[in-house]
């Protein structure tokens, strides 16, 4: 454990950065497997729903460093493929 005090503020700040970090890698994954769950079952108005939910989802993991920008576009791109074939 760090004897310093800043070092303690920043562990601190860093517990509370990865557990908000979890909560919205947790989300992120929900909505993408609610699009997945759409296009399964042929459902085609409500994948398109999902779809924007987690294109926004994404670009905000995007903007929070959680994943870097060619990971996005490629999830983005596959999910838009899935949704498109069923449409």
């Amino acid at each position: 454990m760090a004897n310093i005090k800043s070092q303690i503020k920043r562990n601190i700040t860093n517990e509370k950065r990865r557990m908000m970090n979890a909560s919205f890698r947790t989300r992120l994954k929900s909505a993408i497997k609610t699009v997945e769950n759409a296009v399964e079952t042929n459902d085609a108005d409500k994948a398109k729903d999902a779809l924007q939910r987690a294109y926004k989802m994404i670009d905000r993991a995007v903007g929070k460093g959680l994943y870097h920008k060619n990971k996005a576009a490629r999830k983005k791109s596959r999910l838009s493929k899935k949704v498109n074939d069923i449409v």
